[in-house]
């Protein structure tokens, strides 16, 4: 259905059935409780309204009206304003900055080496094990707080527990050393919000 024909009193969101960052914004509406008209995305037939909106053509890209966002950092930057209940980022501004600077590291560390296992190959290995790496030497974060580096959950975690739900399809398998990490996946991924973010797909990597 093209955008025209869509309500625009209802907010959409063009979105990956299995993409950590789609994941995300979904984790963010879901633990905002905002309704939503989800367009499911596929790489060979996407829908033919999102290049008209969204000149990358990429997911997630969310429509609210007359708005059209396709950066996931200021969709679910826009999202926490949008619905401010409940707040995901801390009224400290030295805290909300720390916060910033921790999904910037994850986004550009992180985030690609997803890409990279699931290519395959040779770098295929060299990813898990600088995931593997990464999440052990990340360790302190997950142990300072309940959650990531916060008392409350934040955008970070919306950010955070979609990763860790995929590692094991990823073949990414960490020490026991690293079980602050794991106690911290098992307490996000046990919430409600969690629950409703998940697609069919992103439920079935975990079956």
């Amino acid at each position: 259905m093209a955008l025209s024909q869509r309500s625009r009193t209802v907010l959409t969101l063009y979105s990956s059935n299995d993409d950590a960052q789609c994941h995300r914004v979904r984790l963010v509406l879901a633990a905002k409780g905002v309704v939503y008209d989800l367009v499911p995305v596929t790489a060979k037939n996407p829908p033919e309204d999102l290049l008209d909106l969204n000149p990358y053509n990429s997911v997630p890209t969310l429509v609210d009206r007359d708005l059209v966002l396709y950066d996931t950092g200021v969709i679910c930057e826009y999202l926490d304003e949008r619905y401010p209940h409940p707040p995901l980022m801390p009224v400290d501004p030295l805290a909300r900055a720390r916060l910033r600077l921790a999904c910037v590291r994850i986004e550009r560390d992180w985030m690609p080496l997803i890409a990279t296992i699931r290519a395959g190959g040779r770098p295929a290995e060299t990813g898990r094990k600088r995931l593997r790496e990464a999440l052990l030497a990340a360790v302190p974060l997950f142990k300072a707080s309940k959650f990531f580096l916060n008392p409350e959950i934040s955008l970070a975690d919306c950010l955070v527990a979609p990763i860790l739900w995929r590692l094991p399809v990823l073949g990414v398998q960490l020490a026991r050393e690293a079980k602050p990490v794991l106690d911290y996946g098992e307490r996000m991924f046990a919430s409600q919000g969690f629950a409703r973010s998940l697609t069919p797909e992103e439920r079935a990597l975990r079956d």
